[in-house]
């Protein structure tokens, strides 16, 4: 493989362009069952009529597993907030549209949202009060089977040319609560020092959906949560924060 053009490097993983097509290189020894689980998400949303780049092929070379990928031309939609933070609104109008449209697909053979979190759940280092507490709520929760993209924030939609927004990045793609994927998005925000931001989407999502903020915060803890297992160390105490449930009780 030619690494014409580097376009983002992550832990365990390098993301680079060959011609027409996007490589997103794993290293040695990362797990062959999560890269295809990856695959496996992202194949099975392609099924839904949202835009998202295809599969080309999963393949390994030299001990190191990959996915190929069609490759959208175009930054991504956290480039053009940071390029025009006076469009922020409008950005933020269509960041909201393109999630409610991702929510509003159904993909019936991905795993289920409120399985995985309750997994997460009871391997986060809390104590087993505070485990309990949000296992009772996520349990108690409503249950739905939208489609939630599991990491949904503006790094992950692409502008193409003709404007056309394309949604990447399906490994965490699950079918379950919206309103978890909301929360997610929300503290993502957050992580990133946006707090005025985070605050604005959280409003402008529900006005749009119809749903109470309440209702979004009651998701808080336990997205935290589900976070805090793969957190780096930076994250942690900011995760612990939003994890005290009595504060949405």
């Amino acid at each position: 493989m030619s690494k014409e053009k580097i376009v983002a490097e992550r832990p365990g993983k390098k993301i680079f362009r060959e011609g027409d097509k996007l490589v997103k290189l794993f290293d040695k020894g990362y797990s062959k069952a999560d890269i295809l689980n990856e695959a496996l998400n992202h194949a099975r949303v392609e099924e839904t009529d949202l835009n998202i780049p295809k599969i080309q092929a999963v393949s390994v070379v030299d001990g190191c597993w990959s996915i190929t990928m069609d490759y959208i031309e175009g930054p991504t939609l956290e480039q053009l907030m940071e390029r025009n933070p006076d469009k922020m609104d409008e950005y933020l109008e269509l960041f909201v549209d393109v999630q409610m449209n991702v929510q509003s697909k159904r993909v019936p053979l991905l795993n289920m949202l409120i399985e995985k979190m309750n997994r997460k759940i009871s391997a986060a280092d809390l104590d087993a009060t505070t485990r309990y507490e949000l296992h009772t709520r996520l349990n108690g929760m409503k249950k739905h089977i939208k489609l939630c993209h599991g990491d949904f924030n503006p790094s992950n939609i692409i502008i193409a040319e003709d404007g056309t927004p394309y949604i990447i990045d399906w490994a965490h793609a699950t079918q379950g609560n919206a309103a978890a994927d909301v929360a997610r998005s929300y503290l993502l925000f957050y992580l990133q020092g946006k707090e005025d931001v985070a605050e604005k989407y959280l409003k402008l999502f529900c006005k749009k959906s119809d749903t109470a903020i309440q209702y979004v915060q009651k998701w808080i803890p336990i997205v935290a949560a589900s976070r805090l297992v793969k957190a780096p160390e930076d994250e942690k105490a900011f995760l612990k924060r939003w994890i005290d449930v009595v504060d949405y009780e």
